[in-house]
């Protein structure tokens, strides 16, 4: 649920963006260069030029200290300029945009980013947490190389949120070991049936009290294999708990079907049987790391009722690193998932196989870590050494978040779900020759981050001022959007996430529709409002750039 700091920090930040103050430092810009700018041009030559004549002198005409690489230092696109002495950085500004280099140019903000001191306080107090490095990695993971914040920044969207037990999670997969004390209390139980062989509920299912085995017609879902309980583990053991490994989801409840048999195989229609009982039993999230490569129109139909009822499901793409299609991810109202190894690069190969790798698709939506994952063990309680690889490992992070932004808004459509885990995933991380700017096969649209996905849908900024009395078109938007509104407006500001102006459009002509570029912003989610004459916000709402 929405914790009150939330609701504290939204209205500290959005309550009067026409008082907003900035602090900024007036001989200090930060620049970012197109992607289209070579990569020689972009390097500098020195701690004052680059290798391009028309930046440098506009670099030597202002008296440019030093250049200070900054942002993502992977990508080698973005720094700092420092200037000798106070500028007008208005004028600088403008230079610097004039020139058609950079996709920004932005004054060094100072004390933008608050929250940091608390970036640690999140870290559960599970004995093995170190070893997940897919959640907090700093680098120093012992089975492979690491880079530091490879990983989806769960420490800090703990801090945000840790779940609801009003929200049920599938696990349809090998089934779980039903008695392992990282699940205890987590076990979604059938509140309309009881151990009497009769099918109480008229459900189908008799005795269906802890889930059903599909594979085995019989109400014992009980893990054979030990996929199921590293799955089901990855999205929801228990944590915080002095015990072995932390969970996504801290709360919520998980529903199992045991849909695989103990050679972790299974028939499509135990999947589709088993998606039409966690649909109608109240499950609000799938998790199906499973996959086959011929195409169903049964099991289409069966996601397409559960996306039609409301439910996200997240497929995994599978490990033949090829372009094969596998279903369930291939079909249109799922969540594809990839994987990224410890270094944030595809998983290509897994540490199981030299010819493996997380397959690619134009169908995927986000990757996320899947390689070297530790978990749970089907056949111990204390046996915490066991760890996987596969895009299976990597589908139940992305469930795991999904039941964590329900947990903010059980609302949330599975558009909703699938537009906020891509629109903020982080992009160009991975393999150069892969990982594209924008969508691309490889990586979707990037390696899944929890914070970033949390702390946008906790904004919830559509409802802050009169959303209905507002037309964005289209949104999310990627170059253009028209604003639309009845109410009279002279000014349209645009604000980011942290309540920092980033576009003033002035409609002093109090025009009905304003067409806006958006093609400058960096993709995320913003806040459009309309003002009125005496600078009064009269109404706001939500855009996402794509």
């Amino acid at each position: 649920m929405k914790k009150l700091f939330l609701l504290i920090f939204i209205l500290f930040q959005y309550g009067s963006f026409a008082q907003t103050t900035k602090k900024i430092n007036n001989n200090r810009l930060i620049i970012k260069f197109k992607s289209s700018v070579g990569i020689e041009y972009r390097i500098p030559q020195s701690d004052k030029k680059f290798n391009h004549e028309e930046l440098d002198n506009i670099n030597k005409k202002n008296r440019v200290q030093s250049i200070i690489l900054s942002g993502n230092k992977k990508k080698k696109d973005t720094y700092i300029l420092n200037f000798e002495s106070n500028q007008n950085i208005d004028h600088l500004i403008k230079q610097y945009k004039n020139s058609n280099l950079f996709e920004y140019v932005e004054p060094d903000f100072i004390g933008v980013g608050g929250g940091k001191k608390i970036k640690l306080q999140s870290i559960p107090n599970d004995t093995y947490f170190s070893r997940q490095y897919g959640l907090y990695n700093d680098g120093t993971f012992s089975l492979s190389s690491a880079t530091n914040d490879a990983d989806i920044d769960m420490d800090l969207g703990w801090d945000i949120e840790q779940g609801d037990q009003s929200i049920i999670v599938a696990v349809l997969d090998s089934g779980i070991k039903l008695d392992h004390p990282e699940f205890s209390g987590r076990l979604w139980t059938n509140p309309n049936e009881t151990l009497n062989g009769i099918d109480d509920d008229n459900n189908g299912y008799i005795d269906d009290i802890n889930g059903w085995d599909f594979a085995n017609n019989d109400d014992d879902p009980t893990d054979d294999h030990g996929h199921g309980t590293n799955v089901t583990g990855i999205i929801g053991a228990n944590s915080n708990n002095n015990l072995g490994y932390s969970g996504i989801d801290w709360n919520c409840k998980l529903m199992i079907g045991k849909i695989l048999d103990e050679n972790n195989s299974g028939y499509y229609s135990w999947w589709t049987d088993g998606i039409y009982y966690a649909v109608d039993n109240g499950a609000k999230v799938i998790n199906m790391s499973v996959g086959g490569s011929g195409f169903s129109s049964s099991m289409k139909d069966a996601i397409d009722y559960a996306y039609n009822n409301g439910v996200t499901v997240v497929a995994c793409m599978m490990n033949e690193n090829n372009n094969t299609t596998f279903y369930p991810a291939g079909y249109q109202n799922t969540i594809a998932v990839g994987a990224t190894n410890p270094n944030d690069e595809r998983s290509a190969p897994f540490f199981w196989s030299t010819t493996s790798g997380s397959n690619y698709g134009n169908h995927i939506d986000v990757v996320a870590p899947g390689n070297y994952i530790y978990g749970l063990d089907h056949q111990s309680d204390t046996n915490y050494n066991f760890y996987w690889g596969g895009t299976s490992q990597a589908a139940p992070l992305v469930t795991g978040l999904s039941s964590l932004l329900l947990a903010q808004d059980a609302d949330k459509t599975p558009d909703d779900i699938r537009s906020i885990i891509r629109s903020t995933a982080e992009d160009q991380l991975g393999n150069i020759s892969e990982d594209i700017s924008g969508f691309d096969i490889y990586y979707g649209y990037g390696r899944v981050n929890a914070y970033e996905a949390l702390l946008q849908s906790s904004l919830s900024i559509n409802e802050i001022t009169n959303p209905k009395n507002l037309s964005i078109f289209p949104n999310p938007v990627s170059t253009f959007a028209t604003v639309n509104s009845a109410l009279k407006f002279n000014t349209v500001l645009i604000h980011n996430i942290l309540g920092v102006e980033v576009l003033k459009i002035d409609n002093s002509s109090q025009q009905n529709f304003l067409k806006i570029d958006f093609s400058n912003l960096e993709r995320g989610v913003y806040l459009a409002s309309l003002l009125n004459d005496d600078n009064t916000v009269i109404v706001s709402k939500k855009i996402i750039k794509k």
